[in-house]
């Protein structure tokens, strides 16, 4: 044999070789995946089908993120510590309520319908663009108001801190520009709710004090006609000063009375027979009847003045006092609409809702590894089980 013929003889035998291996190393590679194949269904492939979604199949999302608070317009920041801010059991603070109510509002189907009408919230949820399994409205849900609130819910997030007492708005969208769009639009919807809590309160107060004015003047108007039928009824315009005036002429009459009777006992005993004591007696004596009538005027009968004073005094008194309710009713509807021209709270913006120019969602690397560390958990427990059932298992 030359040496061609031997070389080429030892090419064919390496070429039977590998021929003949290459059966071998496939057989080995089916029984090594068969001894493995629950770690290869359980772990490997859900890795695998994570990896391959998370890398080219998930679309970006973005968040752009806002903060506000709710203030009075004479709120001072308070100066309590951390501490007492924690043991603090009087209620929440001026304007915090508020904030917490603007919250609720942002949580809840109000806004939504709002923002679909105003944003379109429906179509920047839905953009063609973005992953079929994570867009509005997701496979197997139909296009429903409460589908899509549900979704909202899932992508507006909104918190508060409690240290600072400021409301984070969180809004997460498929764009950059969607997500400041909504978080703007969701902020605009909350000062005007703030703005009609506002109008609904001092209106409310305002009419509420123009209904005490109005029946302030009700009763005056009723105080007033009640005295004067009763001055009408009585002949009397002010009892108090006539019966002044009667009690005045009747003590002058008096006077008058007892200096005639002081002349009359000087003249019987001086002159017992002067022709004036007749007359001096007489006149005494009409004194004494008109002194009798001036008192029955003012006292002693019923139709004197004492008796029909108490029923004037109580309706002067009542006329005062609805006089003073007026009064009083009217200062209060003039501050309550002095109150009305300023603003009761407002919403001030700390951020502005941010465009951001990176994508925070959905962390890919984050998001395989996380599935792999899963599946990878879920798989030795299962294995520990079934390694504990087979070592208590009676053998047969």
């Amino acid at each position: 044999m030359n040496e061609s013929t031997r070389i080429a003889a030892e090419e064919i035998g390496q070429v039977d070789t590998v021929q003949s291996e290459q059966p071998s190393r496939m057989t080995d590679m089916w029984a090594r995946a068969r001894r493995n194949r629950w770690f290869l269904l359980v772990v490997v492939l859900p890795t695998v089908v994570a990896a391959i979604y998370y890398s080219f199949i998930a679309s970006d999302i973005y968040q752009s993120e806002s903060s506000f608070v709710v203030r009075s317009p004479g709120q001072k920041q308070s100066s309590t510590s951390s501490l007492a801010s924690l043991i603090q059991t009087t209620g929440l603070s001026a304007g915090q309520e508020e904030t917490s109510e603007i919250m609720e509002y942002i949580r809840s189907r109000d806004p939504v319908a709002a923002l679909d009408r105003t944003v379109g919230l429906r179509d920047r949820f839905a953009r063609r663009g973005a992953d079929f399994l994570v867009r509005y409205p997701g496979p197997m849900r139909e296009d429903r108001f409460e589908n899509l609130y549900r979704y909202y819910d899932d992508m507006v997030k909104v918190r508060l801190d409690n240290e600072t007492g400021v409301a984070v708005l969180d809004v997460r969208a498929f764009t950059p520009d969607d997500a400041r769009v909504i978080n703007a639009g969701l902020l605009d919807l909350s000062e005007q709710l703030v703005n009609r809590l506002n109008f609904r309160a001092q209106h409310q107060a305002i009419a509420e004090d123009e209904q005490r004015v109005a029946k302030a003047e009700d009763r005056l108007r009723r105080a007033r006609v009640a005295l004067a039928r009763y001055r009408n009824a009585q002949g009397l315009l002010d009892p108090e000063k006539q019966a002044a005036g009667v009690l005045s002429v009747s003590n002058q009459l008096v006077s008058e009375q007892a200096a005639l009777q002081a002349q009359l006992d000087l003249m019987t005993k001086v002159a017992p027979d002067n022709p004036a004591i007749p007359s001096i007696r007489s006149r005494i004596g009409a004194i004494g009847k008109e002194i009798e009538t001036q008192n029955g005027r003012a006292v002693g009968t019923d139709s004197g003045i004492a008796s029909k004073l108490s029923s004037y005094e109580n309706l002067s008194l009542e006329q005062q006092f609805a006089t003073q309710m007026l009064t009083m009713a009217n200062a209060t509807l003039e501050q309550s609409r002095s109150d009305a021209q300023k603003q009761q709270f407002y919403l001030e913006r700390i951020v502005e809702p941010n465009t951001p120019d990176l994508a925070r969602y959905p962390g890919r690397i984050k998001r395989i590894l996380t599935v792999a560390a899963v599946m990878l958990c879920l798989y030795f427990i299962g294995w520990m089980l079934v390694v504990g059932i087979l070592e208590h298992a009676p053998e047969g």
